[in-house]
């Protein structure tokens, strides 16, 4: 698994990161996994050299992930976990108590990395001015080893919480939302973090859009109907057939999980599932080469006017 050095952190991650919420939440949402297969699923990344572990409180699967996590190696594997917030402020106990609750179900004293979680451009300064403070007070208690930002995609199509967060020097880490069918992250986001060389995780790779055909003619004909996607520049019956035309890539879960990999910026790409063989053919994903620059170049071409689909 290659492996990355996440911005000015320092940390050494994977490039692709395990994703503990999303659709799967590692067999604990929609499929009745029992805990012990969850678990077992965490261990299967770790063991194929998945470093970087990515939950949330409102994941609820914090618990799993201390279990399997108590099993291997702590010091070498990086969690990320959140403090979900959307357009809501909290207080400074609630944050407080937030992590405490999430360490205990980590099963450790400490967390790699805290995220403000799904934060709003409209409450940004509130959190910027009474609950960062309290998070940098963690940090030097050792509870915290650096302090991450996610963004609320669907309500900030224009990563406007994002683009106030890079003005300011205290984020080391930020998850973004990105993929083949929605790039505009590239200038607004990418940019900058390389710039101030902040940690960035991909989120939303691969969405329903990019792993299931009929959504993905759905999307594609909305965007056609939107005057963002020239319909001239695809092909409708097989969209994003010539991705597989060389050989060179297995499907578009493949490529999208490439394209991703591949964008400048990027450290960590985050996947998510239920099932252990997707994990280890997302696995095989990340280990292929890049897709040729062709392909890439048509890709960046193709929906660069896309703005309002997230690939959901």
């Amino acid at each position: 698994m290659e492996t990355r050095i996440l911005g000015r952190t320092g940390l050494k991650v994977s490039v692709m990161g395990l994703g503990a919420g999303g659709p799967s939440r590692l067999g604990q949402r929609d499929e009745v996994k029992s805990e012990a297969e969850s678990v077992s699923l965490v261990l299967q990344a770790l063991d194929a050299g998945i470093n970087f572990i990515d939950t949330a409180e409102a994941y609820r699967t914090e618990d799993i992930i201390g279990k399997a996590v108590a099993q291997r190696d702590r010091a070498s594997i990086i969690i990320s976990t959140k403090k979900r917030l959307g357009g809501t402020t909290i207080t400074r106990a609630q944050l407080r108590a937030g992590l405490e609750n999430s360490l205990r179900r980590l099963r450790t004293d400490y967390v790699d990395i805290y995220h403000l979680h799904g934060l709003r451009p409209e409450v940004y300064d509130y959190y910027l001015n009474e609950i960062a403070p309290l998070m940098q007070d963690l940090q030097e208690q050792g509870m915290i080893r650096f302090l991450g930002v996610t963004e609320s995609w669907s309500h900030d199509l224009g990563h406007n919480m994002l683009g106030r967060a890079l003005q300011d020097d205290i984020w080391d880490v930020i998850m973004v939302g990105f993929n083949l069918l929605n790039q505009t992250a590239r200038e607004t986001v990418l940019a900058q973090a390389i710039e101030k060389q902040i940690g960035v995780l991909i989120m939303f790779a691969v969405r329903l859009a990019l792993s299931r055909p009929e959504r993905l003619r759905r999307t594609l004909d909305s965007l056609i109907e939107n005057g963002e996607l020239d319909a001239r520049e695809i092909d409708l019956d097989r969209p994003l057939g010539f991705l597989g035309e060389d050989g060179l890539a297995l499907d578009t879960t493949d490529a999208a999980y490439r394209f991703c990999r591949d964008e400048p910026g990027v450290h960590v790409v985050l996947s998510g599932t239920s099932n252990p063989a997707h994990l280890a053919a997302n696995i095989a994903s990340f280990a292929r080469p890049p897709l040729p620059p062709q392909h890439t170049t048509r890709l960046q071409h193709i929906f660069r006017n896309v703005i309002s689909a997230t690939g959901g």
